[in-house]
Formats: C-alpha cells, sequence, structure tokens
C-alpha cells in the first residue's frame, strides 16, 4: 500500500456533548413511590423498584447525532473525555433524607447505603475519572443463563482438560461485570485504487509427480470510490484488556464476544450497577485514535468486497484512502458474565466468557499436555500404519498423496490444542461492524492477459487483510497518521 508521508492537518476542536445533563447524585427514588432500593430486571432490562415492585422505562442519552451520514467534525460524549489524572476517587455525599455524610470510592462502587436511613446513595453526574460512562447497556442474559452456556462450553472440552481444573471448575463463582469500552461512529469517504484479476483459464501440464496447476487470467486496473458510514464500531477501553497478546492472560477470549448491540444502550445510570461489579476506564480518546482509524479502514477494505466479487483471483489496492468527515465517540459500559480460572504451574489466567447480551461464548481452558500428547501419538501411530497400507507403488504414476497420513498426529494436535485455547480467537471487527456504503463509482479498465501464472490467488492481493490486527502486540501504539490518509474535511 502507498504511504503518505505528509502530515495530517490537526482535527477540528472537538463537539462536546453533557450526556449526564440533569443528572443529579445522591438519591435515584422510584417514580411511583419514592423508594430508592431500586435495582435491573434483567429478563425486561428495566429498572424495578424493590419496595412497590413498579418498573420505569430507561432513559436515552440526548444531543449525539442519531443520522451519522450527517455527523461532521469531532463529537464527543462528555462520559469520554480525558481522564483527569489527579481526579480524587472519594467523594463524599450529604444524605438528603437524614443528613448524614456518606463516602463513595468510586474506583470499586457507584453506590453506597446511608448507615443510619438505609437509603441509597448513586454517583450520576460524570466525574473526570473514567468511571461514569455515557451510556450503559443493560444485562439480558441471567446468571443461571450464564452458567449453563459456561458448562456447555466447558462440557465439551473435559477430555484434554487439565486435571486439576476439572476438580475446581464451578460456575457458582462466575462474575457479572461491565467492561469500559468506547464506541464509536463514523461518517467518511474512500478511494481505493488497485489492480484485480480474472481468472479465464484453469489447465494441468506434466506426467505423474511433475504434473503442475497453471492459470491465465485477465488484469484490470479497479477504483473504487463511496461514502462510509460506520455504526457503532466497538473498542475495548481498558488498557489491560486491550492486550490480546497478554502472556499471562487469555484477554482474547473477551475481545471475542463482541459484538453487542450498543444500539439498545441507555443513559447512565448507577442503579444498572447493583448486583454487578465493574471496571473502570484508563484510555483516552487519542490512545485509541489509531487503532479504531485502523479498523475504520478495514471495514472500509471489506464493504469494497461486495463491488468486486467478479475479481475471483483477488485485488491488490495500492493506494487506501478513508477521509474523515465526522466522528462521534461516547464511553459505554457492556455486560459480560464472567468464569476465570488461574493455572498456577504455567501462571496463566484462563477465562470463559459470554455476552450478556447475545450469549456468544468463548473461552481457553488449560490442557492436560501429557494426555494430549499420548493421544497425538497414538494417532500418529495409527496414520504410519495407514500410510504403509496405502503407499502407491513407485511406478503407479498417480499422485501419491499418502504422506498426509503421516501428519496425522500433529493434525489432530493443532485441532485440540486451538479448540481448548482459542487463542486465535477474536472480534471480527472488518464484517461484524455495523457500516453502510452509499454514492458508490466504480472504474474497472482492462489492462492485459496473463498466461501460465502458477499462484491460485493474484500476486499481492490484499482486499482480504486486516491491518486491524497489528495492534495485537502493542495495543497503544502510536502510529504515524500520515500512512493511512485519514484526515477530516
Amino acid at each position: 500500500m502507498q504511504e503518505n508521508n505528509q502530515t495530517p492537518p490537526p482535527p477540528p476542536v472537538p463537539k462536546i456533548v453533557q450526556t449526564d445533563a440533569g443528572a443529579k447524585d445522591g438519591q435515584n427514588k422510584c417514580p411511583k413511590c419514592g423508594a430508592t432500593d431500586i435495582s435491573l430486571n434483567v429478563t425486561k432490562g428495566l429498572l424495578r423498584c424493590n419496595f412497590c415492585r413498579h418498573e420505569f422505562e430507561p432513559e436515552k442519552v440526548a444531543g449525539l447525532e442519531t443520522d451519522l451520514s450527517k455527523l461532521e467534525g469531532q463529537v464527543i460524549g462528555s462520559g469520554a473525555q480525558n481522564i483527569v489524572a489527579d481526579t480524587n476517587e472519594v467523594i463524599t455525599f450529604k444524605c438528603s433524607s437524614c443528613g448524614s455524610e456518606v463516602v463513595i470510592d468510586t474506583a470499586s462502587s457507584m453506590q453506597a447505603r446511608c448507615h443510619w436511613c438505609r437509603n441509597t446513595l448513586s454517583v450520576n453526574q460524570q466525574i473526570p475519572n473514567g468511571a461514569v460512562p455515557d451510556v450503559v447497556l443493560p444485562f439480558k442474559l441471567k446468571k443461571e443463563e450464564a452458567k449453563a452456556e459456561i458448562e456447555k462450553f466447558v462440557g465439551k472440552r473435559k477430555f484434554f482438560a487439565n486435571t486439576q481444573f476439572k476438580k475446581e471448575f464451578s460456575t457458582e463463582n462466575i462474575m457479572g461485570v461491565y467492561l469500559p469500552y468506547m464506541v464509536v461512529d463514523i461518517n467518511a469517504h474512500a478511494n481505493l485504487t488497485g489492480q484485480g484479476e480474472v481468472e479465464t483459464r484453469r489447465y494441468t501440464r506434466g506426467e505423474g509427480k511433475d504434473r503442475k496447476t497453471f492459470y491465465d487470467a485477465d488484469l484490470y486496473d479497479v477504483e473504487r470510490e463511496f461514502d462510509l458510514v460506520v455504526d457503532g464500531l466497538t473498542v475495548e477501553s481498558s488498557a489491560d484488556k486491550l492486550n490480546n497478546k497478554a502472556s499471562n492472560k487469555t484477554n482474547n477470549v473477551i475481545n471475542a464476544i463482541m459484538p453487542f448491540d450498543t444500539e439498545n444502550s441507555v443513559k447512565w445510570n448507577a442503579n444498572y450497577l447493583k448486583g454487578f461489579t465493574s471496571e473502570k476506564r484508563d484510555t483516552n480518546i487519542d490512545q485509541l485514535r489509531n487503532r479504531v482509524q485502523t479498523q475504520a479502514k478495514d471495514i472500509s477494505r471489506h464493504q469494497a468486497n461486495d463491488t468486486i466479487k467478479q475479481y475471483n483471483r483477488g485485488v491488490a489496492w495500492t493506494k487506501e484512502d478513508l477521509k474523515v468527515k465526522g466522528e462521534q465517540w461516547k464511553a459505554a459500559y457492556l455486560p459480560v458474565w464472567l468464569y476465570s480460572y488461574h493455572q498456577k504451574n504455567k501462571n496463566l489466567l484462563h477465562y470463559v466468557a459470554v455476552n450478556a447480551r447475545t450469549k456468544e461464548t468463548m473461552g481457553s481452558v488449560p490442557i492436560n499436555m501429557l494426555k494430549l500428547f499420548g493421544v497425538s501419538a497414538l494417532v500418529e501411530v495409527i496414520g504410519f500404519v495407514l500410510w504403509l497400507v496405502t503407499m502407491p507403488f513407485p511406478s503407479s504414476g498417480e499422485n501419491d498423496y499418502s504422506w498426509l497420513f503421516l501428519t496425522l498426529g500433529f493434525v489432530f494436535y493443532g485441532i485440540m490444542y486451538a479448540r481448548y485455547r482459542n487463542k486465535g480467537a477474536r472480534h471480527y471487527h472488518e464484517k461484524e461492524t455495523k457500516a453502510k456504503m452509499d454514492n458508490i463509482r466504480k472504474k474497472d479498465s482492462f489492462v492485459k492477459k496473463r498466461t501460465g501464472l502458477t499462484k491460485s490467488r493474484m500476486e499481492g492481493a490484499n482486499n482480504m487483510s486486516v491491518s486491524g490486527l497489528n495492534f495485537l502486540n502493542n495495543p497503544l501504539q502510536i502510529m504515524d497518521k500520515g500512512k493511512f490518509s485519514l484526515t477530516f474535511n
């Protein structure tokens, strides 16, 4: 891909939308009876008064752009603003019922009970320490349902599971946790240029073991230009969870349960956290911007694939410009059911995570390596015997694929290891993020015929590539924005 070494212009001054407008710290009262003992009805997604059982509809955030095709400049929810490092996390409230002073440590909780009158006090106004987001997506999956999903996932992986893990495994200690994310909407214009190949003929030459397949193809200059709206691109905003290649924990498992139905998020209310835990955001927009922009380019590239289906040998894009006309950031708490297990001999924390909205489940199960090696060796022996039985005579002139039997043990080991550990599991942001193309302009010009090609796919084809994976090893890397041709108009 071509690199643009010109320094892009600085982004415009952002528009801050005060998403906690009208919010007050202190008592959240039931609109029917005035009680403050309020919690989430997971089944309905409604807040419920635990005194009179009245349920009330959640409130949506106002002020954010909903027609993303009109999004211009930078729009930032007030909960997504930069974290102020010296913010005091301990807040003292005066109970409005009895006048007592109640202390809340926002690092661990957003609510506390008055020790005199037992009324619940909540933190609803945003404080600049990353503890209060713009929106929250309520839990939809009950604990019993999450336990069943985790038990089913682990149950299918018991045979090669670590012996100690099998003894200690229990879903009684799963946790419901709200994890911090940034949800980003983008309005952009994409321009991609390169070359593509259409296969016109496939044929073989030679005899016996020297027989080879060749390809003929037509080469075209290809250009695609379109408007692109990305709706709800979601990235982790915890520095710890961003590192999907961490050596001591299986963070990629949590990443893999996305996407969430973030369009159903509601205005922050501390009562949604009652009965659950939460983790505070500790990254700012500037630390996440390049990750978001790179993933937006991935989305653009994969959206364009719908317009180049005729190029069955692929397209090699040499220039990819994505000019951002507008972007909107909001901080969110999204719900996850989490089971964790610490494998002491490897100092590795395994997770089994369930998306508490969609039931999407992914996990890592510690392996009994001795048992896996033993069974793989047995499979390899069986493969060797099959190879001896099916090995063709050297003079037969037939294609000899019997050597594949000699790989059976290695293949079995690789499949089982991948099934239990899921080290490659991830969120497919390039396909799973909602996006829409509009005003598509296509240009295809025949260049020449190519004959005698030896590869089934075009040399340099990158239309299926995913650049966003480069962030796995160094999730907060700051990269040269000029390389991406992402600029504000």
